[in-house]
Formats: structure tokens, sequence, C-alpha cells
């Protein structure tokens, strides 16, 4: 397999979309929960504080998904600068590291989609 300048590159469009998800679905979450927490403080209903940390266990998944997709940009970054400078061992590596990051990343996110939602229970 030729392994080029171009093949990091490929990972790219990739993590930048799913950098803007992630991030979207962070920035509604949190909005979710500052809601809650306000209704929380009009009616101490326990209801409200379990759909509160449960969101709050989603929010950490996001941020640790985010952290792991930047990492992986990072290291496609640093692959694509060690095989500009001819250390192809080096860009393979950290290409190699890059793909290792992003599948964390999708893992943590697939953890995060199946986290259950807690049922509100009625009056």
């Amino acid at each position: 397999m030729e392994f080029s300048l171009t093949t990091p590159a490929l990972l790219f469009p990739t993590v930048s979309l799913l950098l803007l998800a992630y991030t979207n679905r962070f920035l509604t979450l949190a909005t979710i929960i500052r809601n809650l927490y306000d209704r929380y403080h009009e009616r101490q209903d326990k209801n409200l504080l379990a759909q509160i940390d449960n969101l709050r266990y989603r929010v950490y998944l996001i941020r640790n998904m985010q952290i792991f997709g930047v990492l992986s940009l990072l290291l496609c970054v640093t692959s694509m600068f060690a095989l500009f400078a001819g250390w192809t061992d080096g860009g393979e590596w950290s290409f190699g590291i890059a793909l290792a990051l992003m599948i964390v990343s999708l893992g943590i996110s697939l953890r995060e989609l199946q986290t259950p939602s807690v049922r509100w229970i009625c009056c």
C-alpha cells in the first residue's frame, strides 16, 4: 500500500463533521440541563434530579468523544507533517494511532447513544 501525504488528509472532513455533531449534542444537552435545573429550583422534584444526572453523564461522554476526536485530528496533522518531512515510518504510525483514537471516539459515541433516558414518573 502506498502511503502519501494525502492519506491522512482523508480523515479531515470526517473529523470536522464529527466534532461539529458532537458539539451540537453537547450544547443541546447543556441547555436542557440548565432548563431542568431552573425547574428543579421552582419545585423540588426528585425526578428532575435523576434526569439531570443522566444528562450530565451523557455530557461527560460527549466531552470524552470530543477529546479523542481532537487528539485524532492532532495526530493526523502530525502524520502529515512527518510525511512532509520525509519520516515515512513516523507518519504511518501517527496515522495509525489517529485512526485508533477515532475508533475510541466513535465507540464512546455509540455508548452515549445507547444510554437510556430516565423515564418521567408522572404525578
